[in-house]
């Protein structure tokens, strides 16, 4: 099988493992890549975990083979399939982190954009060389990388195709934490660990004020946030959180 989604720690754990092509992608993977998606809000997890089998890759990018000799209405649909498999990351109301546990070039970077969170471990490499084939990222690339790093790094990383190390990563935020690197796992674990603790409405109405408001004017963004932050107010789970307070306990949430 080159995807295997299993469960960890109450974590959807999504393993890429097309090892002797540095777990690239190609459009039977993607197509699978959906399906396991679409069953993730069912598993009764609190976050979802992306990462590749082996030390040697996250995902290196699409099929290149693939890309050869298409049509160009075969070339859209394939760009639409992919964007589709990681809008169902983006979509997700848990939260999802990519652990880069070595080259994450091209599609494999855009599916990690997709995420709400990026870990590296010290040895990652990330870049989009599309355009050294003459092409474009058309998995959400262009879209998802400036919200991340800014319009200047993202026009110079996509228009170069460099390759960009872990620490100029981290320093320009495109990810979130460099790793120690030695149980890469358990720290993306641990660090999943530090917001699944809480309750899961307060988790989605939190993500869904960030996003829903990136592409707004602020005076709009804050009426969502007024809208999110009341329903938030509503639950059982806030009620909890108010009373332990005063209490001075801790708070026993119950995702309600």
């Amino acid at each position: 099988m080159s995807l295997a989604l299993t469960t960890r720690d109450g974590v959807a754990v999504l393993t890429i493992d097309r090892q002797d092509a540095l777990n690239a992608l190609n459009f039977g993977l993607i197509a699978e890549l959906s399906r396991l998606l679409d069953t993730v809000p069912g598993m009764g997890v609190r976050a979802l975990l992306i990462t590749g089998a082996g030390d040697k890759a996250f995902c290196a990018g699409a099929d290149i083979k693939e890309l050869m000799d298409r049509g160009l209405m075969a070339q859209r649909r394939g760009a639409e399939a992919g964007q589709r498999a990681f809008a169902r990351i983006a979509d997700l109301e848990i939260p999802s982190v990519a652990l880069i546990n070595g080259y994450a070039f091209g599609g494999g970077l855009e599916m990690a954009l997709a995420c709400s969170f990026r870990l590296a471990v010290p040895t990652a490499k990330m870049g989009l060389p599309e355009i050294k084939l003459g092409l474009i990222p058309g998995y959400g690339g262009t879209q998802r990388l400036p919200r991340l790093v800014g319009e200047g790094r993202a026009l110079e990383m996509i228009m170069t195709g460099r390759t960009v190390d872990a620490a100029e990563a981290e320093r320009i935020g495109l990810v979130n934490r460099v790793l120690a690197g030695d149980a890469p796992m358990a720290e993306a674990l641990a660090f999943l660990g530090e917001m699944t603790c809480y309750g899961l409405p307060a988790l989605a109405l939190a993500k869904q004020a960030v996003s829903r408001a990136l592409d707004l004017p602020v005076h709009e963004g804050l009426k969502v946030e007024a809208d999110l932050s009341t329903l938030a107010y509503r639950t059982e789970d806030a009620a909890e959180g108010l009373a332990a307070f005063v209490e001075k306990r801790k708070p026993s949430f119950r995702d309600r």
